[in-house]
């Protein structure tokens, strides 16, 4: 699987100090792959940003799993990548290509965080685990897609968050992910601007809350304070 076969997409909301490193660093490492940045409404100079350095810039409705809907419908790769913006690859262009070359279904990358303390080793070491066990990935995960699959099953679910594990639901009654061994990297920002202990608590708490049936838009309404 050639690297013109995949394409990257990044949905993004004022993400102006990072989009433009990210995707030079993609076109350094994975020179053939097609860059596609969806932009849901920033204000904060993130299009200016990564302009210059993505194949297509869509601006479409605010919310992850319509940009991501949206950057899908719009890509050309046989593969669908999505991936955050504080988010890099640790895969090489080479162990992907050897990857894809069995043609998956779907899958994910395992993870790593970017902080440098004890308890981020022990986050990830569950967050993979878990991950493994369950056949469901988070954002974080770097999720990839066979197009064909993404097109049969209309994409992301429309809902304002957890829309990467429903849909990693959906995916697994249909084939089982492949997992790829070398982790993406992750920012870790969120549980350094907000506790550790608080925001593993606050994560596990809207899981079991989504599990148990509790609406997505409360979960939004929840996790973002509105």
């Amino acid at each position: 699987m050639s690297q013109d076969g995949v394409s990257f997409i990044i949905p993004v909301l004022d993400e102006a100090p990072q989009v433009a490193d990210l995707l030079r660093d993609l076109r350094a490492r994975f020179p053939s792959s097609q860059l596609i940045v969806v932009d849901g409404g920033s204000t904060d100079g993130t299009v200016a940003a990564a302009l210059p350095h993505c194949d297509q810039l869509l601006l479409g409705a605010r919310g992850r799993a319509r940009q991501m809907n949206l950057g899908g419908r719009a890509a050309s790769g046989t593969y669908l990548i999505f991936l955050h913006a504080d988010t890099r690859p640790g895969v090489t262009a080479a162990a992907l290509d050897a990857y894809l070359q069995r043609l998956p279904d779907w899958g994910f990358c395992q993870v790593r965080l970017s902080g440098q303390r004890s308890a981020f080793r022990v986050i990830e070491w569950f967050m993979n685990r878990r991950s493994r066990l369950t056949g469901v990935a988070t954002g974080d995960h770097m999720l990839f897609v066979h197009r064909a699959l993404f097109e049969r099953t209309g994409g992301f679910d429309d809902i304002p968050l957890m829309e990467d594990v429903a849909y990693s639901k959906r995916l697994r009654r249909l084939a089982p992910p492949r997992v790829i061994a070398q982790p993406v990297l992750t920012s870790s920002r969120r549980w350094e601007e907000h506790g550790v202990l608080a925001t593993v608590l606050r994560m596990w708490v809207l899981r079991l809350a989504y599990a148990l049936g509790v609406a997505p838009h409360t979960l939004w309404r929840h996790y973002y304070g509105r």
